[in-house]
């Protein structure tokens, strides 16, 4: 948990370097989640509302996003940062740029699966506002489309993270894998602004 609040500081200080877009859209995610399970809670009860059966379920899922996603932030912080010491390997001899090279596309890599789960994360929130949006306590609508505008910004912020660190993969199999699993989060539509 401290490690994700330091995150969030290390968004807002523009003098930090390392953390960045990744972090920043991992943490929004978050927040839209937190707002979705908010927004389920505060319907249970409430005239033609669905089940309580049905809002815990949506509570469960937004908690556990939002869980996956706070932590996703500081994921990516710390994934950019084994770039930068891949980067920083000696480079005298052959073997030295040979672990070098195989360092730095390990860290490049992880750096880029790093924000594809991020961004799948949250397109499963906006999945979730979508599923709230059927039937919710129409007094926190403006909570409800503050989350769906900020899973809109996570998903696109984590899927430009991912897009940035392809050309530094080597290897096609996974470049190719990676690039069809942008494409069918980017297929689905993004969840509408409710009423």
């Amino acid at each position: 948990m401290e490690m994700n609040f330091e995150a969030i500081q290390r968004v807002l200080d523009s003098k930090d370097t390392t953390t960045g877009g990744g972090t920043a859209s991992s943490i929004a995610g978050a927040m839209a989640a937190g707002l979705a399970g908010m927004v389920a809670r505060l319907s249970i009860g409430r005239p033609g509302a669905a089940s309580e059966e049905h809002y815990h379920r949506l509570i469960s899922s937004a908690d556990n996003l939002k869980n996956l996603l706070f932590d996703g932030g500081s994921k990516d912080t710390s994934a950019f940062e084994e770039v930068q010491l891949a980067y920083r390997l000696p480079k005298s001899s052959e073997e030295e740029k040979l672990i070098r090279q195989q360092t730095i596309e390990s860290a490049m890599t992880k750096a880029t699966a790093v924000p594809l789960e991020n961004a799948f994360n949250c397109a499963k929130v906006q999945d979730l506002c979508h599923q709230i949006e059927n039937n919710y306590n129409k007094n926190t609508a403006s909570d409800l489309n503050s989350a769906i505008y900020l899973s809109q910004a996570g998903l696109l912020g984590c899927v430009e993270n991912v897009k940035i660190n392809l050309p530094y993969l080597r290897n096609k199999k996974i470049v190719d894998d990676i690039t069809k699993q942008l494409d069918s989060i980017m297929a689905k539509n993004l969840v509408s602004i409710g009423n």
